[in-house]
């Protein structure tokens, strides 16, 4: 019983505050009679979701292929290095101080360089949410595969067990939550690499994303579809990590605390 409210309490609690804080902007809007090319009230923003929804949810389209790739991409580049990393600390210490150099090297600063050197428009934004999102898979999956428990590594190698078999049934076993860990944050950071990645690139036509509609609104003073358009990331981006979490709790739920439920 008590887990259930638990559960509702976290779905009514947000929702809550989001009404409130709905009702709240458009109230403001209606009382100082705010002109929707300053800040359109929500019922606004609505209205122009609902008659832009083609444009919008095309461009949508084409920024969560984006970002979705290069999630993709920075799950298989980045869980490769760290296994890479794990297997020698030589090579952990030689090659990590690169992945955290390309991590807080602006993407604003790098992205100009992709898109001349790539000549294919797609896959340098592609390449250019990856750099921004495969930072957490590295980090995160490479401290798992480092944290396994002294005892059972000191059994498995009484055991004899071979550097596989301990990769494959101790160190990848301890690293699931770790990256998990990681690949939430990773889902947000590839869809802000794909929005940024666009802004930099200046797409636009019928393969246009989200950015590029952003651009386009507020150089027309369409600040409500603007305005949409910030909604359907942020959606997006909510959606992208409840995916994660959901993912998470698939495969940690029969045996790992973090996602086990104690009900009381």
């Amino acid at each position: 019983m008590r887990a259930h409210r638990e559960r509702l309490l976290k779905i009514l609690a947000p929702l809550g505050v989001a009404i409130v804080a709905l009702c709240a902007w458009q109230a403001f809007v209606e009382l100082w009679k705010i002109p929707p090319y300053i800040v359109p009230s929500p019922v606004r923003v609505a209205q122009t979701l609902v008659g832009d929804r083609a444009l919008l949810l095309g461009s949508l389209g084409v920024t969560m292929e984006i970002a979705l790739t290069a999630l993709a991409l920075a799950i298989v580049i980045g869980v490769a290095i760290a296994l890479l990393f794990v297997q020698s600390r030589w090579i952990e210490m030689s090659l990590f101080p690169y992945a955290i150099l390309l991590q807080v090297t602006p993407i604003v600063a790098i992205a100009p360089l992709i898109i001349i050197w790539v000549r294919d428009t797609r896959v340098a934004l592609i390449l250019c949410a990856t750099v921004v999102a495969i930072f957490p898979v590295i980090s995160n999956t490479t401290l798992g595969l480092r944290s396994v428990d002294p005892g059972l590594l000191n059994l498995f190698r009484l055991s004899r067990a071979t550097r596989w078999q301990t990769l494959w049934r101790l160190r990848v076993p301890s690293a699931l939550p770790y990256f998990f860990g990681g690949l939430r944050i990773a889902s947000g950071l590839a869809l802000i690499g794909a929005v940024v990645a666009e802004f930099v690139a200046g797409t636009g036509g019928q393969g246009a994303g989200l950015a590029y509609q952003i651009l386009l609104a507020g150089i027309q003073l369409n600040i409500p579809r603007l305005f949409a358009a910030l909604v359907l990331i942020a959606v997006a981006g909510v959606a992208m990590f409840a995916a994660t979490v959901a993912l998470s709790r698939i495969a940690l739920a029969r045996w790992h605390e973090s996602e086990m439920r104690h009900d009381a």
